[in-house]
């Protein structure tokens, strides 16, 4: 006579009977979780493209996620406003909606407003395009720029477009001004994202950071974008939270000319420091610290 076979019940094979509920839980949290950093992530990744948005193909390349898979997830966050997708161009923007969550976010301090006129003051002196970049973890954002008056302009970045630091000469700045384990750390992590902007790898990274301290100031040329070359010069010197860059065409930034650029922006940013300071009180959660 057959009898039909049971599976072992969860007390007889020693399982807790809470464990499934309480493992679903955590199942179910770190999906939530992953759900949420690809949500981010491909925010990130039309956000790399400033304002010139980028069609699903190249979505799909940057993200390196499936087509069905960018395809639905840009869907629903077009849907939800957080993206736009333009008619004509078939390009992904970031959306509406980010913008006005950003209102909403605006903190009552804001470093690119204190920086305004020393970035026009840098921009009038160098005739060059000069850019203020935060910090971000770790990365570096573009928050304001200025333009000089040289006919032959530097344009390499777009206000809002984020890099891996060590990209760009104020993402540079900025790690080779924070301790070297951190910095290390940094381009550790970063170490896969180089690899998108030209022939930039972590060994060339850590090269550039090791003479940008020894200089006092960063420099690149024809590193991310070719023909172009950067100065960057972090602050504040013992909490860097930002930096200041001037980017033009290679033929301007020679070796004595690097280094007058760079005095100039020095200069700006002692002033800068000092707005700092006299900031600091109603500032502390922009800075974490005080500038010093």
């Amino acid at each position: 006579m057959e009898t039909k076979s049971k599976q072992p019940s969860k007390r007889a094979t020693g399982a807790d009977d809470t464990s499934t509920p309480l493992e679903a839980r955590e199942q179910n949290a770190r999906s939530g979780t992953q759900s949420i950093e690809r949500v981010v992530g491909m925010l990130r990744v039309i956000a790399s493209r400033g304002r010139r948005g980028m069609r699903i193909a190249d979505v799909v390349s940057v993200s390196g996620l499936p087509m069905s898979t960018c395809f639905r997830m840009l869907q629903r966050l077009e849907l939800e406003g957080l993206v736009y997708r333009n008619p004509l161009t078939r390009k992904y923007h970031l959306g509406p909606l980010l913008y006005e969550l950003g209102l909403l976010a605006q903190p009552s301090y804001h470093l690119s407003e204190l920086c305004d006129e020393a970035l026009q003051v840098i921009a009038d002196q160098t005739q060059d395009t000069v850019y203020l970049s935060e910090r971000r973890g770790s990365e570096s954002i573009c928050t304001s720029r200025a333009l000089g008056d040289y006919p032959i302009k530097a344009l390499t970045l777009d206000v809002g477009i984020r890099r891996p630091m060590g990209v760009g000469a104020g993402g540079l700045a900025i790690l080779s001004a924070l301790p070297e384990a951190e910095a290390d750390r940094i381009v550790e992590a970063s170490g896969p994202h180089y690899a998108k902007f030209g022939s930039l790898d972590p060994g060339f990274v850590r090269a550039a950071v090791i003479e940008s301290r020894a200089r006092g100031y960063s420099f690149l040329d024809s590193a991310a974008t070719p023909g172009t070359a950067a100065v960057g010069v972090a602050f504040p010197p013992k909490n860097p939270i930002a930096a200041i860059s001037v980017a033009a065409i290679s033929s301007r930034l020679g070796p004595s000319r690097r280094v007058e650029v760079a005095k100039i922006i020095q200069k700006q940013v002692r002033v800068i420091c000092t707005l700092l300071h006299s900031h600091a009180p109603t500032s502390a959660a922009g800075l974490g610290k005080k500038a010093t």
